[in-house]
């Protein structure tokens, strides 16, 4: 299969990188404003590079990754779909939910695949925890809280901190509990960026079950974790040791996580959805709805009130 990559940044050249070490597949080329970037890519990788995407998109590509800031997805998402191009977009899907439904509507009207990276989904930690909940090994989940925060990186500058890295606990929370978040309450502000970058935010979900998040980019150590409170058990997981801890009643036990990269199970999955014409499991719809609740969050600290979400 023949893959490009629009976008070589901070996470764009991990898509480079896990693409040409994947046996079926055939790196195309690669897309990037910034020639420096783009020489490396092609020294280290061996491909075609470009500074227009659109000559990219010339290449009988059957897919292609973007990874280029939240405010240029939908321009490149809607020209690689008009030349027939499936896709994968790095969350958040898009900057407005008028410029996400616009790249569903076309992804649907050409046929093509439309799928949202939202790479917390294939961390092995939560894969795990996934199961155990479906499993009923938890008993009934109660509550989940998330903590993501660390010190600011400078290559984000078009988002605060609810767009660019709360909407990984929303959509994690959410695909955890299984079902969509019926309102939300945020209380958030800015010390050093431009817009928001330390938020709470707490998601209601159905029988008043909890969601909770707190981020910010002003703590000097890196932290990502998550809790998953049940009747049974709770569950601690680190993201960055890739550790699953189990507390119930008798034992505290550890889970043997499989050390895989989440970003080339994503990439994996995408490529198999295309090639099997299966549907993708992060859909276009639910990065929309992830995008509604991150920007329902902001309304909801910009305001100070709660907001009501409706699908």
């Amino acid at each position: 299969m023949r893959v490009g990559v629009i976008g070589c940044g901070a996470f764009g050249q991990h898509h480079v990188r896990n693409f040409s070490e994947m046996p079926d597949i055939e790196l195309v080329g690669v897309a990037d404003i910034d020639e420096a970037r783009l020489s490396i890519m092609k020294e280290r990788f061996g491909v075609s590079g470009h500074t227009d995407y659109e000559k990219l998109l010339k290449c009988n590509l059957d897919a292609v990754t973007i990874a280029v800031p939240t405010t240029l997805h939908k321009k490149a998402a809607l020209t690689a779909l008009e030349k027939g191009v499936h896709i994968l977009v790095e969350k958040p899907i898009a900057s407005t939910v008028e410029e996400a439904t616009a790249m569903i509507a076309k992804a649907e009207k050409e046929g093509l695949k439309l799928m949202v990276g939202h790479v917390t989904r294939f961390d092995p930690t939560i894969m795990r925890l996934k199961t155990m909940i479906d499993k009923g090994e938890l008993g009934q989940l109660v509550s989940l809280s998330a903590k993501r925060v660390g010190p600011y990186h400078p290559r984000i500058r078009d988002v605060g901190i609810i767009i660019d890295l709360g909407v990984h606990d929303i959509d994690i929370i959410s695909y955890l509990y299984g079902e969509h978040a019926q309102k939300v309450a945020a209380v958030a502000g800015r010390t050093i960026h431009t817009f928001e970058d330390y938020a709470s935010i707490l998601l209601t979900f159905g029988s008043n079950k909890p969601g909770l998040i707190d981020t910010n980019w002003l703590s000097p150590h890196k932290v990502r974790k998550l809790t998953a409170v049940g009747t049974k058990s709770i569950v601690d997981v680190d993201y960055l040791t890739h550790s699953l801890r189990n507390y119930d009643s008798e034992w505290i036990r550890d889970a043997k996580i499989e050390g895989r990269e989440p970003l080339r199970t994503e990439l994996e999955t995408f490529i198999s959805c295309i090639k099997e014409d299966k549907n993708v499991p992060i859909s276009g719809e639910d990065g929309l709805y992830t995008l509604k609740v991150a920007l329902s969050a902001i309304k909801s600290y910009e305001e100070g009130r709660e907001v009501f979400l409706h699908d």
